[in-house]
């Protein structure tokens, strides 16, 4: 995962300690309604597409830069899905993250779906029925995109 300049400085002053950081998630459907992933250069793992905001940065504004730094796509952001965050993540170099990720149903508008960037091995589309090996956070991010609400989902304990 590259770091950006904001990060890369957070961790010069706290090294490894747990970050709690805004992120974004793009489900993105093509015409047959199969979702786009993203499997890691890190662990060789599927994911949905997303990653953290810059500061001065709004959420629908990081999920159009995502989407085109890591796939070449150009996306307009249609409604949230759902807000969640995750547990702990612990990076092969040590930083661990939690995120707390709002995530978008965006449609495509232009662009060639490409590896645009070392984050990326390989995009696939899946059928939303038979779904890689996921985290089950992401397993349920597309689930409540998918599951034809109006309003954005949310988990309470």
């Amino acid at each position: 995962m590259a770091l950006s300049p904001f990060i890369a400085n957070l961790r010069s002053k706290i090294g490894n300690d747990l970050l709690l950081l805004p992120s974004v998630s793009a489900i993105i459907l093509d015409e047959a309604g199969r979702v786009l992933l993203q499997r890691a250069s890190e662990d060789g793992k599927w994911y949905v597409i997303g990653g953290s905001m810059e500061p001065g940065e709004q959420p629908a504004d990081t999920v159009v830069r995502e989407v085109k730094e890591e796939t070449g796509l150009d996306v307009e952001p249609v409604r949230i899905t759902g807000v969640y965050a995750t547990e702990t993540v612990t990076y092969a170099n040590g930083h661990r993250c939690e995120y707390v990720a709002t995530v978008f149903l965006c449609r495509m508008i232009g662009g060639t779906l490409c590896v645009a960037d070392e984050e990326s091995l390989e995009f696939g589309y899946f059928d939303p029925a038979e779904l890689p090996e996921l985290r089950p956070d992401h397993r349920r991010r597309i689930a409540d995109a998918l599951d034809g609400r109006e309003r954005a989902c949310f988990v309470v304990r």
